[in-house]
């Protein structure tokens, strides 16, 4: 894909003093910085995740269990006796 970017005249200096050191063209040291930042910051994402639990007042694993738990109660439409078959109106006369 292309992308068209604006860059200060020192950035394209240094960009271009980078590229001839690292024999690279000025796309691929982009390529290269996009996919370094990229790499950090999902670093950073997965950093500021760890310990999200460490404020409550439940630890994640008993909290995990106690959602279990809900699963195996039962509900109030599972707890309702279905009704027997054709007894639904008990007025229903027998054909012979």
């Amino acid at each position: 894909m292309r992308t068209i970017i604006e860059l200060p005249a020192a950035q394209i200096d240094a960009l271009d003093a980078l590229c001839r050191r690292e024999r690279i063209s000025r796309a691929e040291a982009i390529r290269q910085a996009v996919a370094a930042h990229v790499g950090r910051a999902s670093a950073v994402a997965r950093a500021s995740a760890f310990g999200l639990w460490r404020d409550r007042g439940i630890d994640a694993l008993s909290y995990e269990r106690q959602l279990r738990e809900e699963w195996d109660r039962p509900s109030i439409a599972t707890s309702a006796k279905p009704a027997k078959s054709g007894s639904s109106s008990g007025n229903r006369s027998k054909r012979a």
